[in-house]
């Protein structure tokens, strides 16, 4: 495949890649491009490089490191997110910390992958994310339980019972438009359901709304089951 715009196929999920390693850049850029409706339309070996191409090419996913040199991973996510609302995210770290996935979750990240499982989760996470639902390493999901255990205790929110279901399903992984199909309504209600749900509960992503969806009761802990 060739990078650019030029070429691209109606459907590609376009990929810019963040990593200040070079064989790491690869190898991902491997992964990805042996899979077909992928696309990496360019890398970048710091945050601000990041951003450039952000700006310069359109691109529909940033597969980011956290630890780079120049702008901070968090500092790219935050912008990225920004000045692309529709731009969906995946950290892609060696850092597992609470505090790490803490403050990518605040800043809107639409996944969250270690890079011991990229081999094996890498492609599942784009094709999710993608496609407007979350993916996380099982290990991020044990700490993302563990900020629910620590945080404070909000006061209830009233949510209807359709805001309920739609909560549920987007928790369960679901785009907008497959929780359309499941509960027989449009995706542009679903999608208003979920915009309403992100106001009523005060967040700014889909990954957070696992959180409130866990605290709430709505959705098992990770490993309950």
């Amino acid at each position: 495949m060739t990078n650019g715009s030029a070429g691209a196929e109606a459907g590609q999920i376009r990929v810019i890649l963040a990593d200040d390693h070079t064989l790491v850049r690869g190898g991902i850029r491997r992964i990805l491009e042996g899979q077909p409706g992928i696309e990496v339309v360019a890398e970048a070996s710091d945050g601000t490089r990041a951003l450039e191409c952000l700006d310069a090419i359109a691109a529909d996913l940033l597969v980011l490191d956290l630890k780079m040199p120049g702008a901070d991973g968090i500092d790219v996510l935050r912008a990225a997110k920004a000045a692309h609302p529709a731009l969906k995210v995946i950290v892609l770290t060696m850092h597992a910390g609470r505090e790490y996935v803490a403050r990518a979750l605040q800043h809107g990240a639409d996944g969250y992958l270690l890079k011991d499982s990229a081999v094996q989760d890498l492609v599942a996470a784009v094709r999710a994310v993608a496609a407007g639902g979350t993916y996380f390493s099982p290990a991020i999901q044990e700490e993302m339980l563990g900020l629910l255990r620590e945080g404070p205790k909000a006061a209830p929110v009233p949510l209807t019972d359709r805001e309920r279901e739609v909560l549920r399903l987007l928790a369960s992984g679901l785009s907008s438009k497959e929780v359309g199909a499941a509960l027989n309504i449009s995706p542009r209600t679903a999608e208003t359901h979920r915009a309403n749900l992100m106001h009523k509960l005060g967040v700014k992503s889909v990954a957070v709304l696992i959180q409130v969806a866990i605290r709430e009761g709505i959705l098992d802990p990770p490993g309950s089951r």
